[in-house]
């Protein structure tokens, strides 16, 4: 971002990029704010501890249309950076509607929201879920995401398109981020790095999945960040 200050608005701002993000944007000279639901994916704990430490962290779940647009009205938001989402894909298989609530018509609602208000710009979190049952490696930005594996990665290959054609239709200024699997300080606990972490300290056996024969792209945190 440039140097002038900007009115910032987080979605997820007590997740873990959130946090890293609003802190880097405040250290910046930027206004921030953001809402979070804290939901109990994982302890939310975790959460409230990162949101202990950033202002003006609002308790509301993106599904609250009414309550989201008056927020980010009266704070004369510029930019939105949308980063809440029902994340974990096995989490997915077993409970596929939260993902639909929170990552279909949570992201539809903010991009109602920014249809009246289409000077906000917006950058949303997208996924390398997207990607999905695509056997060519390495990805690039212009593979097919036709195949989605799961239905977390469906939604997240839903939000790009849902984003084109607001793009399209409306002219609402929007990049869409594909992340690939983050890590670093303050990040979620039930990420493999963490698990493997700690069943080593118990001298417990790894739980691996598909005979370990996977690979993946994991990203630091502050790269996130500052891309």
């Amino acid at each position: 971002m440039s140097n002038s200050r900007k009115r910032i608005f987080i979605t997820g701002i007590a997740g873990f990029i959130g946090y890293h993000l609003a802190k880097a944007l405040e250290k910046e000279g930027h206004f921030v704010i953001g809402c979070d639901n804290f939901n109990s994916y994982y302890d939310p704990k975790l959460k409230k501890q990162r949101a202990t430490q950033l202002p003006n962290v609002h308790v509301l779940d993106i599904c609250e249309r009414e309550k989201l647009e008056a927020l980010i009205l009266e704070n004369e938001i510029t930019h939105i950076v949308h980063l809440a989402a029902q994340a974990g894909v096995r989490y997915s298989i077993t409970h596929p509607q939260e993902y639909h609530d929170t990552n279909l018509t949570g992201f539809f609602h903010l991009l109602e929201i920014l249809r009246k208000s289409p000077h906000i710009q917006l950058t949303f979190a997208s996924s390398s879920s997207v990607y999905g049952l695509n056997k060519k490696i390495p990805f690039s930005e212009s593979d097919s995401t036709d195949q989605p594996a799961n239905f977390y990665g469906a939604t997240k290959k839903s939000n790009e398109l849902m984003a084109h054609s607001y793009h399209h239709l409306y002219g609402i200024p929007m990049i869409g981020l594909r992340f690939f699997t983050v890590y670093g300080p303050w990040g979620r606990p039930d990420m493999a790095y963490f698990s493997f972490t700690k069943a080593i300290l118990e001298d417990k056996p790894i739980r691996v999945f598909n005979n370990g024969n996977m690979q993946r792209d994991f990203t630091y945190i502050d790269d996130i960040v500052q891309g």
